[in-house]
């Protein structure tokens, strides 16, 4: 029986995503990974070579689907924002992912750097025309508005993770991450 590579590489890639959101690179274990898996060590180093490559692999994989999902509007940063929390909320294993992508390789890659420039030329653009408060230069508002999407997951609070909320509470934080980047990104008086 012929071996499904794709099938595989999807499998290490699932595994591995579990393993550094867990653990972040230190702390991983390509054995557990393949054991997870249901692949052996020798084929995550060919597929994807050593275990940082592995991770590189995972983030961008995670940033694609997250791209994908939740496409950028600066026309719309609350709804934006909005929709950056309910990905989260929906797999809070992403941040966890990111912090330790932060912590370990806190330099940007050319695809965050290109992807970071998309936005904040969008942004520009947005408050050119009015749509975007333009007190703050588009790097502080893309930060601003970021920071509150993710602030239920980076605060030190005993609901922090997402996946003890009744649907009430998430609701309410959603709304609160709506209404602050609706008062943080809104034009002000006399500039429309």
């Amino acid at each position: 029986m012929a071996r499904d590579s794709q099938a595989t590489k999807a499998r290490i890639l699932q595994a591995a995503f579990a393993e550094f959101a867990e653990y972040g690179i230190a702390g991983a274990r390509i054995d557990r990974i393949a054991e997870a898996a249901g692949a052996n060590k020798r084929m995550i180093y060919v597929y994807y070579g050593n275990k940082e490559q592995l991770f590189d692999q995972v983030i961008q994989q995670a940033l694609d689907a997250g791209a994908e999902s939740v496409p950028f509007d600066a026309e719309d940063l609350p709804r934006y924002a909005g929709a950056v929390f309910d990905h989260l909320t929906a797999d809070p294993r992403l941040m966890r992912l990111v912090t330790w992508k932060r912590l370990e390789r806190p330099a940007a890659t050319e695809l965050e750097a290109a992807a970071y420039a998309r936005k904040t030329e969008a942004l520009a653009a947005a408050q050119e025309n009015g749509r975007v408060d333009a007190t703050h230069g588009t790097g502080d508002i893309l930060t601003l508005v970021l920071a509150l999407a993710q602030a239920w997951f980076t605060t030190a609070t005993a609901t922090a993770t997402g996946t003890d909320w009744d649907e009430e509470q998430r609701d309410a934080h959603r709304a609160a991450v709506i209404d602050a980047v609706t008062r943080v990104t809104a034009p002000r008086d006399g500039d429309r």
